[in-house]
């Protein structure tokens, strides 16, 4: 295989990896955003609800990350952990996207207009730290290897 056709293979798989993430990441976003509005929300206010289940989200998020980067061998090159990071934040955000206009009938500048909130911020920071964690392992990583 050529240099060239195995670097398109190494594409592919940080493109389908970070589909996977993001998706295992919505689904379970998904269901705790459905307790954080039903149920926090209402009692102690949007922004402290946001504020409760970003910590467990974030967490989530970071295991979920190096399972899947790790299961296929991204974590040994920060440049393919940092596109499969960008495919995840893409892929995240377009099913919130869909999500809030097929389900909420929100259009999509309502959508975006939701991030200048305390708690549209406080979600979208989160989801920067999400996309930011497949790239942080791979880094932390090499700086171990370098120093073994």
């Amino acid at each position: 295989m050529t240099r060239c056709a195995c670097r398109r293979v190494r594409l592919v798989v940080c493109a389908k990896v970070g589909c996977v993430y993001a998706l295992i990441v919505f689904l379970i976003g998904f269901a705790l955003g459905a307790i954080r509005v039903l149920l926090l929300a209402p009692r102690l206010g949007g922004a402290v609800a946001v504020l409760l289940e970003a910590p467990l989200m974030l967490a989530v998020s970071w295991k979920l990350s190096r399972w899947t980067a790790s299961k296929h061998g991204l974590l040994s090159d920060p440049g393919e952990a940092l596109l499969m990071g960008a495919i995840a934040f893409a892929v995240l955000m377009l099913a919130e996207l869909a999500t809030a206009m097929l389900f909420f009938d929100r259009t999509m500048a309502e959508y975006f207009a939701g991030f200048w909130s305390v708690a549209g911020a406080i979600g979208l920071a989160a989801q920067l730290c999400f996309a930011s964690f497949p790239f942080l392992q791979a880094s932390h990583q090499g700086i171990q290897s370098a120093g073994s």
